[in-house]
């Protein structure tokens, strides 16, 4: 695995794709590498705009490329559905769902259109119910595979049934650290239950390391101090987009990616650097949290995947 870039990536013409927050960032050069690859990329997000323009980008690149992109908030559980209902309705499978969009240290407590703490209903509520919309489509698809972004953050998370919003005491970072540890504890707990249902997914997650995208450039961290000692040690410490994307990618395409497996980079501290199996906390392998939160997590979105796994 040593030394894994995009030049790895198998020969994907077949495959079909769906990127969350793909219109930029990480997802933007995911979307890219796999287009390149020769699959077939949905890109989403929630700015058209942006969209048109990274659709025009990669299309530049790959004047052949089979890519679209469709308008998907996760911040609302109305547009996941309607999102996988279209695709649904165009598509007879997927073969690849990347859970990558999300948002990062809000400094000040904002809620989703549901009522949701607005890290946990993008980062994690909202990918829940889009892949369980979408399970129906990927156990119809060549040997599928759901990545989900988890961060270096998670090492910090904890899930706190008793505050999942943050509704009685909010810390943005606490906050992030708890969405992103859902995240990968999601990856691990879908394996498990796909295992024992027979849904035949291979589901696993990734991290960017410190990966310089609009997450770092706009989030509370680039002001005042931490802001400045973040600039002195960039150069250093950190890798760009295309470089973060690499776990991810990974993950996805990779026939060494295992099932239930996380992958980040290999230098200190999984800052930078080319994909390797990444640390899991312990918290993240609670078999028992995992699945209490799983089920907390269908409570609020109103959606099962145990009715949607019937139903396919």
């Amino acid at each position: 695995m040593t030394g894994w870039s995009t030049a790895d990536i198998p020969p994907l013409n077949g495959k079909t794709a769906v990127i969350t927050g793909a219109t930029g960032g990480l997802g933007y050069e995911t979307a890219l590498a796999l287009a390149g690859a020769g699959a077939t990329v949905v890109l989403t997000g929630r700015n058209e705009t942006k969209g048109r323009r990274a659709l025009e980008e990669i299309r530049n690149k790959f004047p052949g490329a089979r890519i679209a992109y469709e308008d998907l908030d996760l911040a609302k559980l109305a547009s996941v559905a309607d999102f996988a209902a279209r695709f649904a309705a165009t598509h007879d499978s997927l073969d690849l769902l990347i859970n990558n969009a999300g948002v990062m240290a809000l400094p000040k407590r904002q809620e989703t259109a549901d009522g949701f703490e607005m890290q946990l209903g993008t980062n994690y509520l909202g990918h829940y119910a889009l892949t369980a919309h979408l399970l129906p489509l990927l156990r119809r698809g060549n040997q599928p595979r759901v990545v989900n972004l988890s961060s270096l953050a998670h090492r910090s998370g904890t899930i706190d049934f008793d505050d999942l919003q943050g509704a009685k005491s909010y810390n943005p970072f606490k906050a992030y650290c708890q969405s992103k540890l859902a995240m990968l504890m999601f990856a691990l707990e879908l394996q498990r239950r796909s295992n024992a249902a027979g849904w035949g997914l291979l589901s696993n997650a990734a991290h960017p390391g410190y990966a310089l995208t609009d997450l770092i450039a706009n989030g509370p961290g680039s002001r005042g101090l931490l802001g400045r000692l973040g600039k002195i040690l960039q150069p250093f410490a950190s890798q760009s987009a295309a470089e973060g994307a690499l776990p991810t990618l990974f993950a996805a395409t990779s026939p060494q990616a295992e099932p239930g497996g996380y992958y980040g980079p290999n230098w200190f501290y999984e800052l930078k650097g080319p994909p390797v199996p990444a640390k899991i906390m312990r918290q993240a392998r609670d078999a028992a949290v995992a699945a209490r939160l799983w089920d907390v997590s269908a409570a609020l979105t109103g959606v099962s995947f145990d009715r949607v796994a019937v139903a396919a």
